[in-house]
């Protein structure tokens, strides 16, 4: 992981894998702000087509089995994300009020060469971040890296329903072992809001509004190069409000089919995140507008 080793002295901030991410400057969000901090060159997390890849989540490094890297003991409580904490510490009052993560892939070996627009979201995990080891299904159809191998991250943004506001990115490298495809991933679009939204007047699902196929992931709440313009209460979410279906994003690729896509909507009624360790200071909000954008 980009970073892995930054404490909360490496920058004149506290920039830890861990720090939340609000109103910064482009630079600042961006991998984290960690582009200068690499993992080694022979650290590749492997995406094995058509099975789950395990991400360890939590508060904090001694509370993984990476524990002895981070100068303190070991915090390790089994699958708790967070040991000593209330779940209120990843913003879940229980595990309905999760609102799901992401991981998006670059089809870049240099990460310098890598924008926004390059990621594509090609797994969801909708109860992230409630489990320390959280499973992510990998599209079996998912095409060879190339030399070099390819980036990925990390993205979550969390229920509003307790603490600030923010959202977290986290870059790695990665390949994709034995693939068996090499039809290469679509161009990423913009992801719509068109699932059943009753916290903004919207009851039911509105399926002709969505984003089919490949989606980058939502840039929100920052200073600069957003794709998300949501208010400050409504955010974006990786669930079925933004037609990202819990697991792995088959329809990502250049041929996949989307014709019938639309008829296979199923929002539930309880839609169902990189947590943050330490008290967060109170943020001052916009006035929050409309979250919904239609189609042309």
């Amino acid at each position: 992981m980009y970073g892995f080793n930054v404490t909360d002295n490496t920058f004149p901030y506290d920039n830890r894998p861990v720090a939340p991410l609000y109103n910064l400057p482009f630079k600042q969000w961006w991998f984290h702000n960690h582009l200068d901090y690499p993992p080694h060159p022979s650290d590749m997390f492997q995406l094995d087509p058509g099975r789950p890849a395990t991400l360890e989540i939590a508060c904090n490094k001694q509370s993984t089995s990476y524990y002895a890297s981070s100068g303190f003991g070991n915090r390790q409580e089994g699958d708790n994300p967070c040991p000593g904490f209330p779940s209120r510490q990843y913003h879940a009052m229980n595990i309905s009020d999760t609102k799901g993560c992401a991981l998006a892939i670059a089809y870049k070996s240099d990460v310098r060469d890598i924008e926004p627009e390059d990621f594509a979201i090609f797994s969801v995990n909708h109860n992230c971040v409630w489990h320390r080891f959280t499973q992510f299904q990998v599209p079996e159809r998912m095409p060879p890296c190339p030399f070099g191998g390819c980036h990925c991250a990390f993205f979550w943004i969390h229920s509003p329903d307790s603490g600030s506001e923010q959202m977290y990115m986290n870059g790695f490298k990665c390949t994709v072992a034995h693939p068996t495809s090499v039809v290469p991933l679509a161009k990423p679009e913009v992801a719509r809001r068109c699932g059943a939204d009753p916290a903004n007047g919207k009851p039911h699902a509105d399926p002709s509004n969505c984003t089919y196929g490949a989606k980058q992931p939502l840039y929100w709440i920052q200073k600069e190069r957003n794709n998300m313009f949501e208010g400050y209460y409504s955010p974006p979410f990786y669930n079925d409000l933004y037609n990202f279906k819990d697991g792995a994003q088959d329809d990502i690729f250049e041929d996949s089919d989307h014709g019938t896509a639309k008829n296979d909507i199923a929002p539930r009624d309880g839609m169902p995140i990189f947590p943050v360790v330490g008290t967060e200071a109170d943020a001052v909000c916009p006035s929050s507008s409309s979250p919904w954008r239609h189609a042309d």
